[in-house]
């Protein structure tokens, strides 16, 4: 499943308990501007409206070449299209339980344009700090393992 974009800051800022996939409401020139990777989603979170769900935040910017009949509106609210029992199950979770619904990736799945949408929890400032710290450890292992292997190869 190719990723067309990705919300690194997600993973950081929240715990992932679940992960639903969704469909996309898109126009035409919104189609054509993610082919040509023209997407940010780093911004981007879920609201629950009516009873359906919203991606909003989403920059999904016009390619220079866009017809002149259209209009393009980057960060407009996109409608995101799930199974209604799916739909009523995420909002339970989200009213009662305090979980947020925040977009992890778009990507393409059999030609057309998917969110991978995570039912997740806010992490603390704490928790943050210690995914920092452990993210550095791993960088400095893994730079101390290159150096390793490449002294070793001197001999």
């Amino acid at each position: 499943m190719p990723d067309i974009a990705e919300n690194r800051r997600a993973r950081f800022d929240y715990h992932v308990e679940e992960r639903h996939e969704a469909g996309l409401v898109l126009e035409g020139w919104e189609v054509k501007a993610i082919r040509a990777g023209q997407v940010q989603l780093t911004d981007g979170y879920v609201l629950i409206r009516d009873g359906e769900l919203y991606l909003i935040g989403c920059r999904i910017d016009p390619l220079r070449s866009a017809s002149s009949h259209v209009h393009p509106q980057a960060d407009r609210t996109r409608k995101l299209l799930m199974h209604r029992d799916e739909i009523r199950r995420l909002i339970g979770k989200v009213e009662q339980r305090g979980f947020t619904l925040v977009p992890l990736n778009l990507h393409y799945k059999g030609g057309r344009v998917k969110v991978e949408v995570a039912l997740a929890r806010g992490k603390a400032q704490h928790d943050k700090r210690e995914t920092e710290k452990k993210r550095d450890w791993d960088r400095e292992k893994q730079r101390l393992m290159r150096h390793k292997v490449s002294s070793s190869g001197d001999r």
